[in-house]
Protein backbone atom coordinates (compact mmCIF):
# COMPACT_ATOMS: atom_id res chain seq x y z
CA UNK A 1 0.00 0.00 0.00
CA UNK A 2 1.08 3.49 -1.02
CA UNK A 3 2.19 5.85 1.47
CA UNK A 4 -0.29 9.09 1.81
CA UNK A 5 0.35 12.49 2.61
CA UNK A 6 -1.75 15.30 2.71
CA UNK A 7 -2.04 19.06 3.38
CA UNK A 8 -5.09 21.44 2.94
CA UNK A 9 -4.33 24.57 2.36
CA UNK A 10 -7.62 28.17 2.86
CA UNK A 11 -6.28 30.69 -0.23
CA UNK A 12 -8.45 33.69 0.14
CA UNK A 13 -9.84 35.17 -2.14
CA UNK A 14 -8.14 38.76 -3.73
CA UNK A 15 -9.03 41.71 -5.96
CA UNK A 16 -6.89 42.59 -8.49
CA UNK A 17 -6.08 46.16 -9.79
CA UNK A 18 -7.39 47.93 -7.28
CA UNK A 19 -8.80 50.42 -9.99
CA UNK A 20 -5.73 52.47 -11.28
CA UNK A 21 -3.42 49.77 -10.20
CA UNK A 22 -3.34 47.54 -13.51
CA UNK A 23 -1.90 44.55 -13.31
CA UNK A 24 0.38 46.26 -10.12
CA UNK A 25 -2.20 45.74 -7.02
CA UNK A 26 -4.32 43.65 -5.71
CA UNK A 27 -5.73 43.05 -2.06
CA UNK A 28 -7.32 40.19 -0.31
CA UNK A 29 -10.26 39.54 1.12
CA UNK A 30 -11.72 38.02 4.54
CA UNK A 31 -12.77 34.34 4.89
CA UNK A 32 -13.53 34.43 0.84
CA UNK A 33 -11.80 31.70 -0.69
CA UNK A 34 -10.90 28.18 -1.80
CA UNK A 35 -9.63 25.68 0.14
CA UNK A 36 -7.03 23.39 -1.86
CA UNK A 37 -6.50 19.48 -0.75
CA UNK A 38 -3.16 18.32 -2.30
CA UNK A 39 -2.29 14.70 -1.77
CA UNK A 40 0.72 13.27 -2.51
CA UNK A 41 1.39 8.92 -2.77
CA UNK A 42 4.75 7.24 -2.61
CA UNK A 43 5.21 6.38 -6.05
CA UNK A 44 2.92 8.31 -7.74
CA UNK A 45 5.70 9.25 -10.40
CA UNK A 46 6.08 12.84 -11.95
CA UNK A 47 3.10 15.51 -13.17
CA UNK A 48 1.50 12.55 -15.55
CA UNK A 49 0.29 11.22 -11.90
CA UNK A 50 -1.15 14.63 -10.59
CA UNK A 51 -4.93 13.94 -10.75
CA UNK A 52 -7.16 17.37 -9.93
CA UNK A 53 -10.65 17.08 -8.47
CA UNK A 54 -13.23 19.63 -8.47
CA UNK A 55 -16.12 19.75 -5.88
CA UNK A 56 -17.00 23.17 -6.37
CA UNK A 57 -20.17 24.27 -8.50
CA UNK A 58 -17.52 25.78 -11.03
CA UNK A 59 -17.44 24.21 -14.93
CA UNK A 60 -13.55 23.89 -14.64
CA UNK A 61 -11.61 22.34 -18.11
CA UNK A 62 -11.15 18.49 -17.71
CA UNK A 63 -8.18 18.77 -20.04
CA UNK A 64 -5.32 19.17 -17.59
CA UNK A 65 -3.41 20.60 -19.91
CA UNK A 66 -6.11 23.67 -20.20
CA UNK A 67 -6.30 23.47 -16.54
CA UNK A 68 -4.90 26.64 -14.62
CA UNK A 69 -3.96 24.38 -11.39
CA UNK A 70 -1.64 22.08 -14.04
CA UNK A 71 0.91 24.82 -15.24
CA UNK A 72 0.85 26.52 -11.52
CA UNK A 73 2.06 23.03 -10.41
CA UNK A 74 4.42 22.49 -12.50
CA UNK A 75 6.03 25.48 -12.15
CA UNK A 76 5.14 25.61 -8.24
CA UNK A 77 4.72 29.36 -8.49
CA UNK A 78 0.91 28.61 -7.80
CA UNK A 79 -1.16 30.98 -10.31
CA UNK A 80 0.84 33.24 -11.74
CA UNK A 81 1.19 30.15 -14.56
CA UNK A 82 -2.27 29.43 -14.67
CA UNK A 83 -2.67 33.43 -14.97
CA UNK A 84 -0.93 33.42 -18.15
CA UNK A 85 -2.74 30.73 -19.34
CA UNK A 86 -6.13 31.89 -18.73
CA UNK A 87 -5.05 35.23 -20.11
CA UNK A 88 -2.75 34.74 -22.84
CA UNK A 89 -0.76 36.93 -22.07
CA UNK A 90 2.56 36.98 -19.48
CA UNK A 91 2.24 35.54 -15.66
CA UNK A 92 1.27 38.04 -13.73
CA UNK A 93 0.63 38.31 -9.77
CA UNK A 94 -2.32 40.41 -8.80
CA UNK A 95 -4.31 37.83 -7.83
CA UNK A 96 -1.74 35.24 -6.10
CA UNK A 97 0.63 37.95 -4.02
CA UNK A 98 -2.10 39.29 -2.11
CA UNK A 99 -3.69 35.78 -1.74
CA UNK A 100 -0.35 34.40 -0.50
CA UNK A 101 1.01 37.22 1.53
CA UNK A 102 -2.67 38.72 2.71
CA UNK A 103 -3.27 42.73 2.78
CA UNK A 104 -2.70 45.05 -0.05
CA UNK A 105 0.11 43.99 -2.45
CA UNK A 106 2.31 46.08 -4.99
CA UNK A 107 4.01 44.42 -7.93
CA UNK A 108 6.94 46.75 -8.04
CA UNK A 109 8.36 44.28 -11.27
CA UNK A 110 8.44 41.14 -12.87
CA UNK A 111 12.41 41.13 -13.54
CA UNK A 112 13.02 40.18 -11.28
CA UNK A 113 9.71 39.89 -9.36
CA UNK A 114 9.32 42.22 -6.36
CA UNK A 115 6.70 42.15 -4.09
CA UNK A 116 5.67 44.80 -2.02
CA UNK A 117 3.35 44.45 1.17
CA UNK A 118 1.29 47.49 1.85
CA UNK A 119 -0.40 48.39 5.11
CA UNK A 120 -4.55 47.77 5.55
CA UNK A 121 -6.46 50.80 7.00
CA UNK A 122 -8.23 49.36 10.03
CA UNK A 123 -11.75 51.28 8.22
CA UNK A 124 -11.22 48.85 4.98
CA UNK A 125 -14.50 47.14 3.36
CA UNK A 126 -14.95 45.32 0.26
CA UNK A 127 -18.11 44.08 -1.13
CA UNK A 128 -17.73 42.09 -4.58
CA UNK A 129 -20.59 41.57 -7.05
CA UNK A 130 -19.91 38.55 -9.40
CA UNK A 131 -22.24 38.35 -11.86
CA UNK A 132 -23.75 35.00 -14.11
CA UNK A 133 -22.38 37.12 -17.36
CA UNK A 134 -19.03 35.57 -18.66
CA UNK A 135 -16.08 37.68 -19.74
CA UNK A 136 -12.75 35.33 -20.54
CA UNK A 137 -9.76 37.39 -19.40
CA UNK A 138 -8.36 37.16 -22.53
CA UNK A 139 -10.98 39.05 -24.35
CA UNK A 140 -11.19 41.59 -21.69
CA UNK A 141 -7.18 42.01 -22.87
CA UNK A 142 -8.05 42.31 -26.37
CA UNK A 143 -10.27 45.53 -25.63
CA UNK A 144 -7.08 47.24 -24.35
CA UNK A 145 -5.31 49.83 -26.29
CA UNK A 146 -1.67 49.14 -27.23
CA UNK A 147 -0.86 52.81 -26.48
CA UNK A 148 -2.15 55.00 -24.51
CA UNK A 149 -1.97 59.24 -24.30
CA UNK A 150 0.30 60.76 -22.64
CA UNK A 151 -2.56 62.59 -20.27
CA UNK A 152 -3.90 59.41 -19.35
CA UNK A 153 -0.59 57.67 -18.41
CA UNK A 154 -0.07 60.80 -16.39
CA UNK A 155 -3.87 60.46 -14.62
CA UNK A 156 -2.90 56.90 -14.00
CA UNK A 157 0.13 57.31 -12.13
CA UNK A 158 -1.00 60.09 -9.78
CA UNK A 159 -4.15 57.98 -8.92
CA UNK A 160 -1.64 55.02 -8.31
CA UNK A 161 0.69 57.47 -6.37
CA UNK A 162 -2.39 58.29 -4.39
CA UNK A 163 -3.61 55.01 -3.66
CA UNK A 164 -0.45 53.99 -2.09
CA UNK A 165 -0.08 56.89 0.19
CA UNK A 166 -3.63 56.53 1.38
CA UNK A 167 -2.77 52.73 2.40
CA UNK A 168 0.23 54.07 3.73
CA UNK A 169 -1.23 56.72 5.99
CA UNK A 170 -4.35 55.03 6.88
CA UNK A 171 -6.40 57.71 4.96
CA UNK A 172 -9.52 55.67 3.22
CA UNK A 173 -10.88 58.39 1.55
CA UNK A 174 -7.78 59.43 -0.56
CA UNK A 175 -7.42 56.00 -1.11
CA UNK A 176 -11.53 55.87 -2.89
CA UNK A 177 -10.60 59.21 -4.55
CA UNK A 178 -7.66 57.40 -6.12
CA UNK A 179 -9.37 54.10 -7.29
CA UNK A 180 -10.11 55.29 -10.78
CA UNK A 181 -8.64 53.88 -13.93
CA UNK A 182 -8.83 55.65 -16.77
CA UNK A 183 -6.57 52.84 -18.92
CA UNK A 184 -8.58 49.70 -18.66
CA UNK A 185 -11.88 50.54 -17.39
CA UNK A 186 -13.46 52.47 -20.22
CA UNK A 187 -12.86 49.64 -22.70
CA UNK A 188 -13.60 47.07 -20.26
CA UNK A 189 -17.39 48.67 -18.64
CA UNK A 190 -18.98 47.11 -21.96
CA UNK A 191 -18.97 43.64 -20.58
CA UNK A 192 -20.90 44.82 -17.71
CA UNK A 193 -24.66 45.90 -18.03
CA UNK A 194 -24.93 49.47 -16.84
CA UNK A 195 -21.80 49.97 -15.21
CA UNK A 196 -21.89 53.61 -14.81
CA UNK A 197 -25.18 53.75 -13.28
CA UNK A 198 -24.53 51.17 -10.78
CA UNK A 199 -21.53 52.79 -9.97
CA UNK A 200 -23.47 56.09 -9.26
CA UNK A 201 -25.54 54.53 -7.19
CA UNK A 202 -22.80 52.65 -4.89
CA UNK A 203 -21.46 55.78 -4.59
CA UNK A 204 -24.46 57.52 -3.90
CA UNK A 205 -24.83 54.88 -0.90
CA UNK A 206 -21.53 55.97 0.51
CA UNK A 207 -19.46 54.07 -0.77
CA UNK A 208 -15.61 55.14 -1.52
CA UNK A 209 -15.43 53.97 -4.85
CA UNK A 210 -16.40 51.17 -7.12
CA UNK A 211 -14.26 49.54 -9.70
CA UNK A 212 -14.15 46.20 -11.87
CA UNK A 213 -12.26 43.78 -10.18
CA UNK A 214 -9.47 42.43 -12.54
CA UNK A 215 -10.79 41.85 -15.92
CA UNK A 216 -14.35 41.35 -14.41
CA UNK A 217 -17.10 40.47 -14.67
CA UNK A 218 -16.76 41.27 -10.91
CA UNK A 219 -17.27 44.74 -9.59
CA UNK A 220 -16.20 45.68 -5.86
CA UNK A 221 -16.66 49.03 -3.79
CA UNK A 222 -14.49 49.85 -1.22
CA UNK A 223 -16.32 51.19 2.03
CA UNK A 224 -15.36 52.31 5.36
CA UNK A 225 -17.97 50.44 7.49
CA UNK A 226 -19.64 47.25 7.44
CA UNK A 227 -22.72 48.48 7.18
CA UNK A 228 -22.23 50.61 4.19
CA UNK A 229 -20.57 47.66 2.69
CA UNK A 230 -24.03 45.78 3.19
CA UNK A 231 -25.84 48.52 1.47
CA UNK A 232 -23.69 48.44 -1.96
CA UNK A 233 -23.86 44.76 -1.78
CA UNK A 234 -28.28 45.06 -1.67
CA UNK A 235 -27.96 47.75 -4.71
CA UNK A 236 -25.10 45.72 -6.49
CA UNK A 237 -28.00 42.47 -6.41
CA UNK A 238 -30.72 44.78 -7.35
CA UNK A 239 -28.50 46.52 -10.06
CA UNK A 240 -27.90 43.04 -12.04
CA UNK A 241 -31.34 41.19 -11.24
CA UNK A 242 -33.63 43.86 -12.79
CA UNK A 243 -31.59 43.43 -15.94
CA UNK A 244 -32.11 39.77 -15.51
CA UNK A 245 -28.81 38.48 -14.87
CA UNK A 246 -27.90 36.42 -10.90
CA UNK A 247 -25.09 37.16 -8.84
CA UNK A 248 -23.08 36.27 -6.36
CA UNK A 249 -22.67 39.34 -3.41
CA UNK A 250 -19.74 38.96 -1.26
CA UNK A 251 -19.32 41.32 1.91
CA UNK A 252 -15.69 41.14 3.71
CA UNK A 253 -13.29 43.24 5.25
CA UNK A 254 -9.86 43.62 4.08
CA UNK A 255 -7.58 40.92 5.42
CA UNK A 256 -4.27 41.22 6.31
CA UNK A 257 -3.83 37.05 6.51
CA UNK A 258 -3.08 34.90 3.52
CA UNK A 259 -3.11 31.49 2.45
CA UNK A 260 -2.58 29.39 5.35
CA UNK A 261 -2.75 25.32 6.62
CA UNK A 262 -5.80 24.61 7.63
CA UNK A 263 -6.05 22.07 11.04
CA UNK A 264 -7.43 18.93 9.98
Amino acid sequence: MNSMKQIRVFAPASVANMGCGFDIMGMTLDAVGDVLKVEAAEGAGDMCGIRIENRSAADLPEDPERNVITPALRAFMFAMEGEKLISGGTPHADNVGPSLLGGVVLLRGYEPLDVVRLPVPERFCCTVAHPDIMVSTREARDVLPREIPLRSAVSQWGNVGGLVAGLMSGDVELVGRSMRDVVAEPHRKRFIPGFDELRDAVIAAGALAMNISGAGPSVFALSSDMETAARAGEIMKSHFAARGVASDIYVSKVSNRGARVLND
